[in-house]
């Protein structure tokens, strides 16, 4: 026996009274969380709960799995519900062409289905993607080009719906792409790729670990940063909102942090009239969008115009002069001679 070991069990003589000592955790610390005997004692980890969702993304409607089978996103497996009653002709003619493209069919009860949906609007197909794969930066950049652009930064934008719904105001405008945080954020799932109307498809999705050092980048490329927030002086009429844009809209909850403000190079916000706080922040982005993109047309009709008007004192186009002849003159007549 060690001569700083007590003859009683659970007594340690090494300086202490004999009191019980704190458990230590496997990772060599003590566990300071609740729920155990004594302040020391490891949370148990849950059981991994069985059956449930297969892994990987579901498409959920007919225009959006539509929208993945015209621009040939790998698909795992359809899922039809099986037709109880009257022939859904409509229905029919997807699965024929997912038939078609060698993608697995398999049919299934409706509420397994409304079990898998994620608000209830699958329309009787649902398909099973692989993760989404998402864009870089650098990609928004190139997407961009060189002339006017729009990039909208969703600063911690959580709710899908939302999410979707800008994706697809982002391709109906023109967007060269959108940004997105990798964590706290809303990501690509069913409710983005429905609301989206299958938009993700179509638009580059950069996911960044920092939306700060994005905008920067952003800047890097000629882009103006702007905030969409209540707190701004100037509305979206009088604000610098043309051109190579980058567009941040913040969160539902607390709107455009105070670090990305620090990096916006102007702010704006929506005119109201109404009593309603504000709208959210799917409406707002394409409200503001949309002004975007009358600036931009309005812009190109002008300079449309400029290069087909003539130029100050050339002769109108289609004339003889313009189209190279000389003009028709009557001649003088002769002098008279003399004889």
């Amino acid at each position: 026996m060690a001569k700083n070991q007590s003859r009683k069990p659970g007594r340690d003589v090494r300086g202490g009274t004999g009191k019980r000592q704190r458990p230590v955790s496997p990772r060599g610390s003590a566990y300071r969380g609740k729920g155990g005997p004594y302040k020391g004692t490891p949370h148990p980890r849950p059981a991994k709960p069985r059956g449930g969702k297969a892994q990987g993304d579901y498409i959920e409607g007919r225009r959006a799995c539509a929208e993945a089978l015209e621009a040939h996103v790998p698909l795992r497996r359809a899922l039809v519900a099986a037709t109880t009653g009257e022939r859904d002709r409509a229905l029919e003619d997807l699965v024929v062409r997912l038939e078609q493209a060698d993608v697995p069919i398999e049919y299934v009860a409706r509420d397994r289905l409304d079990a898998r949906s994620s608000h209830g609007a699958h329309q009787g197909i649902m398909l099973e993607v692989a993760p989404f794969s998402y864009a870089e930066i650098s990609d928004v950049i190139a997407a961009a080009g060189e002339g006017d652009a729009l990039v909208i930064l969703l600063d911690h934008v959580t709710d899908e719906g939302n999410f979707g719904a800008i994706v697809r105001t982002a391709e109906v405008v023109g967007a060269a792409g959108v940004v997105v945080a990798n964590a706290r954020a809303a990501r690509v799932g069913t409710a983005a790729y429905k609301t989206s109307a299958g938009a993700v498809l179509h638009v580059p999705i950069a996911q960044v670990p920092n939306l700060a050092t994005a905008a920067e980048q952003l800047k890097e490329a000629g882009f103006w940063v702007g905030a969409a927030t209540e707190h701004a002086h100037d509305d979206v009429w009088h604000a610098p909102l043309d051109g190579r844009i980058c567009l941040v809209m913040g969160s539902e909850g607390s709107g455009v942090s105070a670090l990305m403000r620090k990096k916006c190079d102007f702010e704006c916000k929506l005119p109201q009239r109404g009593r309603v706080e504000s709208l959210n922040v799917a409406q707002a982005t394409t409200a503001m969008c949309y002004e975007w993109l009358r600036r931009t047309m309005e812009r190109d009709e002008a300079a449309s115009a400029l290069a087909v008007a003539p130029a100050p004192g050339s002769a109108p186009a289609g004339s003889a002069t313009a189209a190279g002849s000389a003009p028709a003159t009557e001649s003088a007549p002769a002098p008279e001679v003399d004889a």
